[in-house]
């Protein structure tokens, strides 16, 4: 049975959603996926659809969200669904809600330099065995540097590091760009990358997100109380 996704878009329009959603959802069909493309949040609603599925690929920026959408989307998750982002289409979603945030693990902050800044993603010694950056080498690219607010429990395979004549005190700052995590039985996978379709020109990048949503779509669980690790939660929604 193919496994099935949903791509998920909207938002702010100067991070081309549709544009790099389409780009996913076209990885995923050729990686034999069966996928529904999505300019709504109205999906998260139901429950039992979210469970039906493998993978969530998320592109929102500075968007609301209704907290039962949040708190559907955050449990299916819990319960095993993948979830994959990149830029602000994840990190920077939704501002006003900090369990969301929780989940995903970061939250963007600033852009010194803007979107035109040239800087180096640099992968992990430790980590390059790891399938989703096993070959690649480092690179550079030219777009926005996140500066984001990170969990500490990131599982990180890139990074990047500040140099900034007009903020000189972050300069040596290192920084996450590329990460994947744990939230229950789910897995998440993230990339600052991609602040417009175009980032995805530049051939790791595009190759980061396909492997980065092959892995969150596998299924592994973990041996934790749903049922306890929801009720801390359920005090916040």
């Amino acid at each position: 049975m193919a496994k099935k996704a949903l791509c998920t878009w909207g938002g702010w329009k100067g991070h081309t959603p549709k544009k790099s959603t389409k780009l996913m959802k076209n990885i995923l069909e050729e990686e034999g996926f069966e996928v529904d493309f999505k300019h709504s949040l109205k999906p998260l609603r139901e429950m039992e659809y979210l469970e039906s599925l493998d993978l969530i690929v998320f592109c929102w920026t500075m968007s609301e969200i209704k907290k039962k959408e949040e708190k559907n989307l955050i449990n299916a998750v819990m319960d095993g669904v993948g979830l994959v982002g990149w830029h602000g289409g994840l990190n920077d979603s939704f501002r006003n809600n900090t369990e969301y945030q929780f989940m995903t693990g970061a939250q963007w902050v600033a852009h010194p330099g803007g979107a035109k800044k040239t800087y180096k993603v640099h992968f992990l010694e430790e980590k390059k065995d790891d399938p989703i950056i096993k070959g690649l080498e480092d690179f550079e690219i030219t777009s926005e540097q996140y500066y984001m607010h990170v969990d500490p429990t990131l599982d990180v395979l890139a990074t990047t590091t500040f140099e900034s004549l007009a903020m000189p005190w972050i300069n040596g700052a290192v920084m996450p760009v590329v990460y994947k995590k744990r939230w229950g039985d789910g897995k998440i996978f993230y990339s600052s990358f991609g602040h417009t379709v175009d980032d995805f020109n530049v051939p790791e990048t595009k190759e980061i997100m396909k492997r980065g949503m092959l892995w969150a779509a596998e299924q592994e669980d973990l041996d934790f109380d749903k049922k306890v690790s929801r009720n801390i939660l359920e005090g916040s929604f």
